[in-house]
């Protein structure tokens, strides 16, 4: 058995819910997670978690606030060899053998001055990691925001990148791109088409989505994540936030509707289910996973400030096509990369390229 202490991005629950089922899946070894926001209530008191404050994200109607998103990283930067103490004083009563992180600033700092091996476990390190055929209205944009998972989230010694799509790794960086992490109650579900459709905002909200939805298609659409959450307005049906019943309707819908989160996405592939996806510009990371979504024939993507009916009605037209990419995919890693980390914490190494790897019990 081994101690792992894991910084866990607070922002949105993509990343506790992958730190929660790593730790659920290596359960002969022992956890401390690090985390703020979000996270926290994800572990529930299944995990011990101790709060440290980390950079995040603020948007307001479906864009990045940057200024809001500043004011909240300066203190946090100004004051990082305090963050950088607390945690070191986290290791040195916890005494972890080896240091795990996700988008987690202060976690990979802090090991490094403890010369604690560190991993970093992610998929927003796709963007700084791998080669890209990218067009020419995502280069500035690739340059200036690439900064953050290049230099705030640096890589660490071994980088697992979990991914729906699969580029080349730059020789530079000791990374692997793997297929996602899924959750447990994703792959206990039973997809089917109902007919509806599951629309999820999470960061922000718009209302040109919901006149859209109506102007657009006969379907019942499920929306999760607005203010309002209950009742109808036409076809449209705002829905409380539920866990369980997210999951119902993802598994009966007949597609899904989103921001450019990567969750999502890989839970909805899985499923076989085609995604409209409208990513939140100046987010780099949303950007990427809309380009290859329609790259690769899972779906289309759309500018939430330029939404018409005629984009979902020749995105309907092309569901079965959609539907015939999505099952030549594969879109779950779990067993590969619970090997993965299991065989860093062991040795303090990934293993070599194409070697199989299994979790010791």
């Amino acid at each position: 058995m081994a101690r792992i202490l894991y910084g866990i991005h607070g922002t949105g629950h993509g990343h506790a819910m992958r730190g929660l089922t790593i730790a659920r899946r290596l359960g002969r070894h022992e956890f401390l997670f690090i985390a703020n926001d979000d996270a926290p209530q994800v572990f529930g008191n299944e995990f011990p978690v101790r709060r440290i404050p980390n950079l995040g994200t603020v948007f307001r109607n479906y864009q990045v606030d940057m200024p809001a998103t500043i004011r909240r990283a300066v203190p946090l930067l100004w004051h990082r060899e305090r963050y950088i103490r607390q945690v070191r004083e986290i290791i040195r009563e916890f005494k972890p053998d080896v240091c795990m992180t996700d988008l987690e600033y202060f976690v990979p700092r802090a090991a490094e001055r403890e010369g604690l091996p560190c991993l970093t476990l992610d998929h927003q390190h796709v963007i700084t990691c791998c080669r890209h055929d990218l067009p020419r209205d995502m280069l500035w944009e690739y340059a200036v925001q690439g900064i953050t998972p290049k230099y705030l989230f640096r890589p660490t010694e071994a980088n697992i990148i979990v991914a729906f799509y699969q580029p080349p790794v730059l020789p530079r960086y000791n990374a692997r791109v793997v297929p996602p992490i899924l959750r447990r109650q994703v792959l206990r579900l039973r997809p089917r088409d109902d007919g509806h459709v599951l629309v999820y905002q999470s960061n922000s909200t718009h209302r040109r989505l919901i006149d859209f939805l109506k102007r657009s298609t006969s379907r019942t659409c499920y929306v999760f994540g607005y203010d309002r959450t209950e009742g109808r307005d036409g076809n449209v049906v705002f829905m409380k936030k539920s866990e369980q019943g997210f999951l119902e309707l993802l598994e009966g819908c007949s597609y899904v509707i989103q921001g450019g989160g990567h969750t999502l996405m890989t839970e909805s592939l899985h499923c076989g289910k085609p995604v409209l996806t409208m990513p939140i510009r100046a987010m780099v990371e949303q950007r990427f996973n809309a380009l290859y979504m329609e790259r690769l024939g899972y779906g289309m993507q759309a500018d939430m400030a330029t939404l018409e009916p005629p984009l979902l009605e020749r995105f309907e037209a092309r569901l079965p096509e959609f539907r015939a990419n999505i099952a030549r995919g594969n879109f779950c890693g779990n067993e590969q990369v619970f090997g993965m980390v299991d065989c860093f914490i062991r040795t303090h190494r990934l293993p070599g390229a194409g070697q199989e790897v299994r979790v010791e019990e």
